[in-house]
């Protein structure tokens, strides 16, 4: 019934559910997230984080299932064979649209344990989700500039200092963490300005990579590299509400974290430093040919 609507109309719908699905989720979520606060007890604390992930998980599994219903989009998943919920990952993705958050909900959920990203300090003013990102423990980060660090040198390695209290919490209960290596979401303006070697790729950047790594301190054994590409150039958020993307693939290829990575300063040590965005540079290479190839050998991509 649903797929007989206007595109916009099936938008509005899809919006509305998951603007109900989250405020039902985020009220539990913020009552629990505030008697952690006041009740300092680490019993309770550790309930208190279990049943704020019950409600966590409930929200994902209740977008996925908006999603699959108001969307008539076709999901080619594959390479999530001996993943485990009992894991520690670090989850490599390329980035088009703010979609592309979804589709790796829908394409991991149940599969590696609750996805963790690192959000823009800003992002915690968000009404609503701000907050329940930050009951959730997703860490806020506020990265510094070459220039700025430049300009205040007493500030060198807070970014990275930050990433490992944040990653702390991570130690003990299994995470997907989550990274974006190319920054930003792929334009063809960003392509051009920053004259990227690949071409379905923007240039990638491996210090949150290999600071994920330092402050996980050896927990994540397994990156998972993945590849999100999407049947047609209108893979907009809204386009995909709209149902306009008919097809997406999703590669995902599990491979060890290279013991060399396990040890090394990547802000004070070039070679260490030169090892990873080489080692991150081939994995993209890979990765903007696998590309190439799924578009030029199937109909439609």
């Amino acid at each position: 019934m649903i797929s007989l609507l206007p595109p916009t109309m099936r938008a509005v719908i899809a919006i509305s559910l998951i603007a109900l699905n989250t405020f039902c989720y985020a009220v539990p979520i913020h009552i629990l997230a505030l008697t952690k606060l006041l009740i300092r007890n680490k019993v309770w604390q550790r309930k208190c984080a279990s049943a704020i992930m019950f409600f966590g998980n409930g929200w994902i599994l209740g977008m996925n299932t908006i999603l699959r219903t108001t969307q008539p989009t076709v999901y080619d998943i594959e390479g999530l064979e001996g993943l485990s919920k009992k894991q520690w990952y670090f989850i490599n993705c390329n980035h088009q649209s703010w979609a592309d958050i979804l589709v790796l909900f829908i394409t991991f959920h149940g599969s590696v344990p609750f996805l963790k990203f690192f959000l823009k300090k800003e992002l915690f003013r968000v009404p609503v989700m701000g907050t329940a990102w930050w009951a959730l423990d997703y860490p806020f980060m506020e990265r510094f500039s070459k220039e700025f660090i430049e300009k205040n040198p007493h500030m060198k390695g807070k970014d990275l200092a930050t990433t490992r209290k944040a990653c702390e919490r991570y130690r003990h209960t299994p995470v997907a963490i989550l990274n974006f290596i190319e920054g930003t979401r792929f334009t063809p303006e960003k392509h051009t300005r920053q004259e990227s070697p690949y071409r379905h790729l923007l240039r990638p950047k491996a210090g949150g990579f290999a600071f994920a790594l330092a402050a996980m301190d050896g927990k994540i054994s397994n990156i998972l590299d993945v590849t999100i590409i999407y049947s047609n150039k209108q893979n907009s958020f809204w386009d995909y509400l709209c149902g306009r993307v008919e097809r997406i693939s999703v590669q995902v290829k599990k491979m060890p974290v290279p013991d060399a990575f396990l040890d090394g300063d990547y802000q004070n040590d070039s070679d260490f430093r030169d090892h990873i965005q080489s080692w991150v540079c081939d994995l993209w290479q890979e990765k903007d040919e696998l590309i190439e190839h799924h578009r030029s050998t199937r109909q439609g991509l």
